[in-house]
């Protein structure tokens, strides 16, 4: 094994199995194609891997809906000697063919499975992929002189390609949707559309694929392209594919069709649809400054931290100085602000976003030192203890409830202002993360899942979230600030106004009080609030909202535009919410001589629909007045 290892270098990483529909005749066009520079590589319909195996990318997501092909690349990838040693035992004889075809793939452990796997596809007929009914493999032996069943020089230089990729046993579009960002290079080998009536649906995978299922393919192409994917497909010369990618650059070419049952077919033409790259607004590499990385991550409704790419590719084209972030919620985007620089205006009607934005916008140098935050959890001789009488039973465990307290008493004795808001914005983020969910709307633990979050102290979780806020305070040379008020009547101004207000829908909810009405609490320490004692939650009475209804949110809009119709303007808005795309351009139009709307396919990290309305998949609106 030494020296094969030590040969390993020499030898070009290609497919390990004869695969109906393999590239690798092709594979020189498909290089030619290919992207020099490229982010990750995705292939979704793997089979042999002809491309993956030749490209040797560095960092790879493959994928196939058939388990028997991803077992087998999981156990090469995991441990090919294990599995070369299994194959040293099979032979090419008939009747170990049928017996070992005979055998269940689910009741062998996962290397016998995958060795039994390499071994029909050596040994059978061409090999052909087949099932029947009952989704047995079916194809018949293949009365080979001298099959290579199992070359080490070739699994091992394949294991080590593998072995940088990550494999899923998945459906393609639960995979693309997943993993697939701007600048990978995504490409697409799916069963081929039939050109006769001798092809098979069944070559490649135990599921049918059908003229439908093609069409929703060529609706993911389109996306992937939207996004700014390099795309490359593959398939049969069949009037459907020039139909679907039209608007692609499409070549034939001409191919052997090595299994097909009848001579006159095994000739044939394939197509390669190259999708060219488009670098727009959605494709941005690079383009977030590192700080941002350091600002602590929340799982907040409507955290706009998946669009920072976006929102800093659309401020850069306009000279400003100043930036005003009107609804901050989470602050993540005065914190891109203050990250390029500007002087940042934070605004919310909430408090919890006020002291973060306190905490990591407005202070430019105070930290919290770990004495002082160590010595926040040790009781004082009087504790206010309205957490453990309010809320007892209800979110956590009377301990926790006790150290919730020790630290508002503390908390609230702290002078020095910055300091008070990394101590308070700790406790927030610590209670959101020993919450299941980090929400507020139940109550108990029932939506426990086991996470590594659930499983770390109260008070760990405080001393953790001290260091992240600290780490996340930095000076960029301008005066910047936080404010707590309504939208609607703030008075400063600024060159560039960002507005991500609730959005609303009859559909969804925007209530974030109803979410996070416990840690709102902590912020403001419940002044002023009206808690609803009959409710189980123990929440409060909401904030006043105009975007609580389209008339309100149509007219609330209006009045922002108008109010800072002297200000360049950059909105947020979800495509299932109201008023409608049209309706906010008309708007804008009121006040600025040049409307733009950018869209972005865009997942939320709550579903939020009403009425047995599940989904959180959206565009998002990005509209720019100037």
């Amino acid at each position: 094994m030494g020296l094969i290892a030590a040969e390993l270098i020499q030898v070009q990483a290609k497919p390990v199995l004869k695969w109906a529909g393999g590239k690798m005749q092709i594979i020189n066009q498909l290089m030619e194609r290919s992207p020099k520079k490229f982010n990750k590589y995705i292939e979704p319909f793997f089979g042999g891997g002809a491309l993956f195996f030749h490209l040797n990318p560095t960092k790879a997501i493959i994928a196939d809906s058939n388990p028997e092909l991803t077992n087998l690349y999981q156990c090469l990838a995991t441990n090919p000697y294990k599995l070369i040693e299994l194959l040293t035992t099979f032979r090419n004889e008939e009747d170990l063919f049928y017996s070992t075809r005979a055998l269940e793939f689910n009741s062998l452990d996962p290397y016998h499975a995958a060795a039994r796997t390499l071994y029909l596809n050596r040994t059978c007929f061409n090999g052909l992929y087949r099932v029947n009914k009952k989704g047995q493999f079916n194809v018949p032996y293949g009365r080979y002189a001298n099959p290579k069943i199992g070359d080490p020089d070739v699994l091992l230089a394949a294991s080590e390609v593998l072995q940088r990729a990550i494999i899923y046993n998945d459906d393609y579009k639960a995979v693309l949707r997943e993993h697939a960002e701007p600048g990978d290079f995504v490409f697409l080998d799916p069963p081929y559309l039939p050109i006769s009536k001798y092809s098979d649906f069944k070559r490649y995978t135990k599921e049918q694929f059908y003229e439908e299922d093609h069409k929703e393919l060529a609706e993911e192409v389109h996306r992937l392209h939207e996004l700014g994917c390099y795309v490359l497909l593959s398939n049969s010369n069949h009037p459907l594919v020039h139909e679907l990618y039209g608007a692609y650059k499409i070549e034939v070419l001409q191919t052997k069709r090595n299994i097909n049952s009848k001579a006159g077919g095994r000739t044939g033409e394939d197509v390669i649809v190259t999708v060219p790259f488009k670098r727009s607004i959605t494709q941005v590499l690079d383009t977030v400054p590192e700080q941002v990385d350091k600002f602590p991550s929340t799982r907040w409704m409507g955290s706009k931290s998946k669009l920072l790419p976006h929102l800093t590719e659309v401020t850069r084209r306009f000279e400003f100085e100043s930036a005003m972030d009107l609804f901050s919620g989470s602050g993540i985007v005065g914190y891109m602000f203050k990250t390029l620089g500007k002087r940042v205006i934070s605004n919310d009607y909430m408090s919890l976003a006020a002291t973060y934005s306190k905490a990591m916008i407005e202070n430019s140098s105070v930290k919290l030192s770990e004495e002082k935050a160590r010595a926040l959890l040790k009781p004082g001789k009087k504790i206010d203890t309205f957490v453990q009488d309010t809320f007892a039973g209800l979110y956590f465990t009377a301990e926790e409830n006790l150290l919730i307290d020790v630290l508002r008493s503390n908390i609230k004795k702290m002078s020095n202002q910055y300091e008070r808001a990394i101590a308070l914005s700790a406790l927030v983020r610590a209670c959101t993360k020993k919450r299941p969910r980090g929400i507020f709307t139940y109550v108990g633990q029932r939506y426990d899942d086991g996470r590594k979050d659930l499983q770390i102290s109260l008070e760990d979780h405080f001393l953790n979230a001290v260091k992240d806020i600290n780490n996340a305070v930095f000076d960029n040379g301008q005066v910047n600030a936080s404010r707590r008020g309504d939208a609607m009547s703030i008075r400063k101004d600024a060159d560039l106004v960002y507005m991500d207000p609730p959005y609303f829908s009859p559909l969804s909810d925007n209530e974030y009080v109803r979410r996070y009405h416990f840690i709102e609490g902590l912020a403001c320490d419940w002044e002023g609030l009206e808690i609803q004692q009959h409710t189980k939650t123990k929440k409060f009475k909401s904030y006043p909202t105009p975007f609580s209804s389209r008339k309100g949110a149509f007219d609330a809009f209006d009045k922002l535009f108008h109010r800072f119709k002297d200000s360049i303007l950059v909105v947020s808005y979800s495509s299932n919410s109201l008023p409608t795309l049209d309706e906010m351009v008309g708007l804008m139009s009121k006040y600025k001589e040049k409307v733009e709307v950018v869209k972005v396919d865009y997942k939320y990290s709550f579903g939020n629909q009403k009425e047995g309305v599940v989904g959180n998949d959206a565009q998002e609106y990005i509209f720019i007045g100037y």
